[in-house]
């Protein structure tokens, strides 16, 4: 992007016009008219000293570009120092490109290229070049020593929410890694990267940032990222691209579009990732995202924000997520649910939930140390909101609230069919629980939305979930369901045994509320409870007086 500050060069904005006009003369002389010279990395270095330096500084920039150009190595020293390389598309000139027909285009901006890392300097290889040592071993040779540049490793926030992984070094190869995301991120941090890929920014050839998409951070990531690469591509040396992209199975896509008679920039993710990138910031309250939800201050959270729904209505959807939330977290010190402020925390989310979806009469709503708070009379208005009503359904069942889950049952499913946050398995999920629940239902019917459930949540029919939280959380409740339509007691057993080590997978170490107890398993467990099968009451993220019914006390008619 121009610096059109006054005194600044337009093409050189790191110095001022004098200085640009004096780099230009001192250059001239070196330039030959058959090539294309840019002069934005000798300009970034000549800003950093004295005028007086200049003339010797560009006499010995242009000396190692000769002496880079001249090759005659022989193929063995070529694949002991070739490297993988990212380049602009704007340095390539017709004479460069014709000489180099190997490299190709790989995103928006850049193109991939073999370079030969010499002593004093660095060459881009030519077609001839390539042909000397075989294009097959060259490539191989190539990965190879790029991998091991060595790197630094840093963690940065964004927003205090979003991680961004920068790499960062003194070669000029640490930005091409991006070509090898995947393997670089577990070579440098330990952590491969999710089937969702990453947002991915190289603005200079030192150092590259990187976000994993796995939960809904990701929309501060990329406007994180996008600040990022812009000061980073016009301060740094060695100019990249100023543009953000996915790199997603091995592929770099540009998110950023370049008005070029404007000079703005804008951010467009595809179709696929806009999906993806709406269901996951829908899933914050179901995904990884700590809250930071304590007990002590969410109860009164939860107590305003009952008391703000006689005034406003449509608050009671925040004031359900709170009071879920609260629920989850009150089972950290408590995982078995045996006091009575877990019960009446897990009580309130159920009344809260209902009351959302199918409308309630006015009913109080016990809050602990918070006191009671009373809900008023409400009108069905049911929102569009998918994960919001599993979430309520799964409540009324680990709670026993049998008119509470025919009421949730009745909700249309053309209303939820309207949530657009969601891959279509949630649908047909939604569609076999609905169906299971009715009155006169055929188990044919459930057996075949269960079924369609199942084909839907297949990897290559998601648009919206990672593929890990689709296996480890979403996929789980339908397994167990399958058990329990079934009556297969051993498999419901091992179904349940391996859901729970799926929890904990993808939990990990994080402090989210959710990760305290598993919702979907929970309600499938009390079901399979209540028809006789023999559940273990003593597991892990399974409160135990809320599966075996002991904690169950009376809840307001809904």
């Amino acid at each position: 992007m121009k610096n059109d500050a006054p005194g600044q060069d337009s093409d050189l904005p790191m110095l001022t016009v004098a200085q640009a006009a004096h780099l230009r003369a001192l250059a001239a002389p070196h330039l030959r008219q058959d090539h294309r010279y840019s002069l934005h990395n000798l300009a970034l270095t000549c800003r950093a000293v004295p005028e007086e330096r200049w003339p010797v500084l560009v006499a010995a920039h242009f000396e190692n570009l000769r002496n880079a150009s001249r090759g005659g190595e022989s193929a063995e020293e070529l694949l002991s120092g070739v490297h993988a390389r990212l380049l602009p598309v704007d340095s390539f000139t017709p004479e460069l490109t014709a000489t180099m027909r190997y490299a190709r285009v790989v995103a928006d901006g850049l193109v991939f290229a073999y370079a030969l890392d010499g002593p004093t300097s660095v060459r881009v290889l030519t077609d001839h070049d390539v042909g000397r040592a075989g294009l097959e071993e060259l490539g191989r040779a190539a990965y190879a020593n790029l991998m091991r540049v060595p790197v630094r490793h840093e963690e940065i926030s964004v927003a205090g929410r979003a991680r961004l992984h920068t790499l960062h070094g003194d070669s000029p190869f640490v930005a091409s890694k991006a070509l090898f995301l995947s393997e670089a991120a577990r070579l440098h941090t330990g952590e491969p990267l999710p089937d969702a890929g990453a947002l991915v920014v190289v603005p200079n050839r030192h150092q590259l940032a990187y976000h994993p998409i796995t939960d809904g951070s990701v929309v501060d990531a990329l406007n994180g990222l996008a600040a990022y690469a812009l000061e980073a591509h016009e301060n740094g040396p060695g100019v990249l691209s100023p543009r953000v992209y996915w790199w997603h199975k091995g592929g770099l896509t540009s998110l950023t579009v370049i008005d070029h008679d404007t000079l703005t920039f804008s951010l467009q993710p595809p179709p696929r990732l806009l999906g993806m990138m709406k269901g996951l910031v829908r899933l914050d309250r179901a995904g990884r995202l700590a809250t930071g939800v304590t007990p002590d201050g969410a109860e009164t959270d939860v107590a305003e924000g009952i008391a703000r729904v006689a005034q406003d209505p449509a608050v009671l959807g925040d004031a359900f997520a709170s009071a879920l939330a609260l629920a989850h977290a009150r089972c950290a010190a408590d995982p078995d649910a045996a006091r009575a402020d877990t019960w009446d925390a897990w009580a309130t989310a159920v009344q809260l939930g209902t009351a959302w979806f199918t409308g309630a009469q006015a009913q109080e709503c016990h809050l602990g140390d918070a006191g009671v708070g009373r809900l008023p009379a409400l009108p069905a208005e049911p929102p569009a909101d998918a994960r919001a009503w599993l979430d309520a359904l799964y409540l009324a069942v680990v709670c026993r609230q049998m008119d509470r889950i025919g009421r949730l049952c009745r909700v249309p499913l053309d209303t939820l069919r309207q949530d657009d946050s969601v891959d279509e398995y949630v649908l047909h999920w939604i569609d076999t629980l609905q169906t299971f629940f009715s009155d006169g239902r055929s188990m044919d019917v459930v057996v075949e939305k269960l079924v369609g459930t199942m084909k839907t949540s297949m990897p290559e029919a998601l648009t919206h979930a990672p593929k890990d939280f689709v296996d480890q959380v979403d996929h789980q409740p339908a397994a167990l369901f399958h058990r329990i339509v079934t009556r297969d007691h051993d498999a419901f057993a091992e179904a349940l045994a391996e859901a729970l080590a799926q929890h904990r997978r993808y939990w990990g170490e994080s402090a989210a509320p959710r990760a305290r107890v598993a919702l979907g398993p929970l309600a499938m467990a009390s079901l399979a409870y209540d028809y006789g099968f023999p559940v273990d009451q003593k597991q892990p993220y399974l409160p135990m007086y809320l599966l075996n019914r002991e904690r169950i006390e009376t809840i307001p008619a809904p």
